[in-house]
């Protein structure tokens, strides 16, 4: 689809600093065999790790890095090359540039030409994880999503200083689909429609600083979020805590219990469709204690009694006035997937179970891929193992189908 629809199409590319500059060759190239002319801007930082002779190659056009040359500057470059492309892409967006776009400023090539542009700006953040998790970035992206600057990535894992988190650059073709999404957007069937989303897991308090809790880490239940979104919809997501960037184009709802996720979820309602996603705590402690329960030398540890949470699936499924037309919840389990599967759509009463098994430590549950298996009226769908961000996108253009 890609090497129509950018076929003809202009992207002016900004490569700031960062380890993570290489890959900027490579977006070039993918832009390139779809039939797309890019014009780059290399900062400073830039090209301390990737060359003007690099990107001129790729690009087979000039380069550009010096705000006072006098021959473009006598006919205004900055602002022509600010305005002659159909979009300006910013890839690898370190926090510095973003920091600049957040407050206007304007003191060399890239940041003055994003100050000058008209046309619309997608932005590839990439900087370690402390820096992007630091309130001062946040607020930052913040400021940028309200005037409407589109977001790719970052995406989590290992990084060159040694640390694990969210901040990697999105991949090459993670960041060509998102060009191409606002470039020649593919039609969007969930526009108008509402889903309900519940990720990652709950919380449940047994003194101020210990809880019952579990392995999810989000992932698949942001994905889905991200995917219904990209198809048009309005999503409502309501997470617990997660560790993970929020998806763009959502409405986030932060909860930490079972019961908050619950209120959360009535509060959202009506929607067209729900999307039980999250790893809600089967039990909670009966009476939390409000101050730490302390270890007493030789003492036997206390005593927990457990009751039952709130049965989230169960309440949206249940038939009424405020039912979403379609209830889709997921099965975790260990052992005889499919039959437990099979039984908990019965007992809940949903439409359709997604499930998984998350037996394999390091798996499903808080890893990257998943293995599900899809359970409607029509019989029992086994999908391959994938990047969740992949069954997250095959999920969405099912209830697509359904919902239209």
């Amino acid at each position: 689809m890609a090497a129509v629809s950018l076929a003809g199409r202009r992207v002016l590319l900004i490569v700031s600093g960062g380890i993570a500059a290489y890959k900027a060759l490579e977006l070039v190239r993918l832009l390139r065999r779809d039939g797309c002319a890019v014009t780059s801007v290399l900062t400073a930082g830039g090209a301390r790790f990737v060359t003007a002779l690099s990107l001129q190659a790729l690009t087979e056009a000039p380069v550009h890095s010096e705000i006072f040359s006098l021959t473009e500057e006598s006919e205004m470059g900055h602002i022509q090359l600010s305005r002659a492309a159909d979009l300006v892409v910013v890839a690898p967006a370190s926090a510095d540039i973003l920091a600049k776009m957040a407050a206007g400023l304007a003191d060399d090539l890239a940041s003055t030409l994003l100050l000058a542009t008209d046309k619309p700006v997608l932005v590839a953040p990439a900087m370690n994880v402390r820096m992007w998790q630091h309130a001062a970035t946040r607020a930052n992206m913040a400021l940028l999503a309200a005037r409407g600057v589109a977001v790719a990535g970052p995406e989590d894992g290992a990084m060159a200083c040694n640390e694990y988190g969210p901040g990697r650059l999105a991949e090459p073709p993670a960041i060509l689909a998102a060009i191409a999404a606002l470039l020649a957007p593919a039609p969007r069937p969930l526009a108008g429609r509402h889903v309900l989303v519940t990720s990652g897991p709950t919380l449940e308090p047994i003194d101020p600083v210990r809880y019952l809790a579990n392995r999810s880490s989000g992932r698949q239940g942001h994905a889905i979020a991200a995917a219904l979104a990209a198809l048009g919809a309005r999503v409502t997501l309501v997470s617990g805590p997660v560790a993970i960037a929020d998806p763009p184009g959502v409405e986030l709802r932060r909860v930490e219990t079972a019961a908050a996720m619950l209120a959360a979820c009535e509060t959202a309602l009506p929607a067209d469709a729900a999307v039980c996603a999250a790893a809600v705590a089967d039990w909670r402690v009966a009476a939390t204690a409000g101050h730490k329960l302390k270890k007493v030398p030789g003492g036997a540890p206390p005593a927990l009694a457990l009751v039952p949470n709130p049965d989230i699936l169960a309440t949206l499924a249940a038939p009424g006035p405020r039912r979403p037309r379609l209830v889709i919840g997921f099965a975790a389990e260990t052992e005889d997937v499919v039959a437990h599967a099979a039984d908990k759509r019965r007992r809940k009463g949903c439409d359709w179970i997604v499930a998984n098994d998350v037996s394999e430590a390091g798996g499903a549950m808080g890893g990257r891929e998943n293995e599900v298996h899809l359970l409607t009226d029509a019989g029992i769908e086994h999908w391959p193992r994938a990047a969740k961000e992949e069954v997250a996108r095959r999920l969405a253009a099912r209830i697509a189908a359904a919902l239209t």
